[in-house]
């Protein structure tokens, strides 16, 4: 496409996501042309919600349309896989909301076929976007916390935790095997990796149920989820992810611990560090100038100015859109072949529950 015109995009669904989505969009300077959503009439009105041009009456109508450079998928889990297939052939840029697909094969598939395609094709692990995200990476990668000794990571909500909170999620026939980890616990495992460089080599995991019935239906998919990991450098961790954690509404945090100290990520305060030390423990507050250049990059307002989900949203979003112009997309930004890897530990933690074994991570899935 031109570089001297603004990515032209659609969005397919009209719910919570996608008005992130339209957000990030409009911030990254694109062109939020169209909206579909499950009918033609709930189409116009997510498009005058979300402040796009116009709708289209259905998906294919807007993946049909010429305009559209670039497919947001939007929707329930069960529908990712089909859309991104449709948006892929039709030759589109696409950003699909995770899971990518209901299986660790399935999503290799999505990644062989944009590969081939040679499209941009993104996943929004956003949590990466967060300066201080960043900012810790470096410090890893530079042996600044000494060699990595073991991991802890959690992600803890407390949305569904009655018996009568319900949602399309709880549904397996919508949003897959997986409820807790494909939806959450996916982010846990894609920010360890990130951050330090390493790879889950094997795992062990139980799953868990609150309630065996909700609002009078019965539950087939986990509330909880506990997972020991063991990575590539010999690096052990426990991974903790709930939906129905009391208090909690969106506490994800990864802590690194070194052989000289300790990192601290929390995603409820993203502008802050705990760097601890045998001697001392410090908070490291975001200051772009004296980040990392990565984690200054992404820290767009000066030091004293919060920045929080959105912002890492839209840096997600607009490196998507600067890879689609330039044709050179950045390598920290999530892309299908990321998806595939988080749908493959999601297959697998389910595996191991059933189970009760440890079993091997393989370093790809066939598609």
């Amino acid at each position: 496409m031109a570089e001297d015109r603004a990515v032209r995009v659609g969005i397919i669904g009209g719910g919570f996501m996608a008005a992130v989505h339209s957000r990030a969009a409009r911030a990254a300077g694109a062109d939020l042309a169209a909206v579909a959503s499950s009918s033609p009439e709930r189409g116009r009105a997510a498009a005058t919600a979300l402040g796009a041009r116009g709708s289209a009456d259905d998906a294919d109508a807007l993946i049909a349309d010429p305009e559209i450079d670039v497919v947001h998928i939007c929707t329930p889990n069960d529908s990712h896989e089909r859309l991104a297939i449709r948006a892929l052939d039709a030759g589109k840029h696409v950003v699909c909301e995770k899971p990518l697909a209901l299986s660790g094969p399935a999503a290799a598939g999505l990644a062989a076929r944009a590969a081939s395609a040679g499209r941009v094709a993104t996943v929004p692990f956003v949590y990466r976007f967060h300066p201080m995200v960043r900012e810790a990476r470096a410090l890893t990668a530079s042996g600044s916390i000494g060699r990595v000794l073991h991991v802890d990571g959690r992600y803890l909500q407390d949305w569904l935790l009655g018996a009568d909170d319900v949602n399309w999620r709880v549904d397996a026939s919508a949003g897959g095997r997986s409820r807790a980890f494909a939806d959450i616990g996916s982010h846990v495992v894609d920010l360890l990796e990130f951050v330090t460089g390493d790879r889950i080599v094997a795992l062990t995991a139980i799953t868990s149920v609150a309630h065996a019935a909700r609002g009078g239906r019965p539950v087939a998919t986990e509330d909880m989820v506990h997972v020991l990991v063991r990575l590539a450098s010999g690096c052990h961790g426990s991974l903790t992810v709930s939906q129905v954690a009391a208090g909690r509404k969106n506490a994800l945090r990864l802590e690194l611990y070194g052989s000289d100290a300790s990192i601290g990520f929390d995603q409820e305060h993203p502008d802050q560090l705990l760097l601890g030390r045998r001697a001392h423990t410090a908070v490291v507050s975001r200051d772009p100038a004296a980040l990392s250049a990565d984690a200054a990059r992404l820290s767009i307002v000066p030091a004293g100015h919060p920045m929080g989900y959105q912002d890492a949203f839209t840096a997600f979003v607009r490196d998507t859109y600067d890879g689609v112009i330039s044709g050179s997309l950045r390598p920290e930004v999530p892309t299908f072949a990321d998806g595939a890897r988080a749908a493959l530990l999601t297959d697998l933690v389910l595996d191991s529950a059933a189970s009760g074994e440890w079993v091997d991570v393989p370093s790809a899935v066939p598609a």
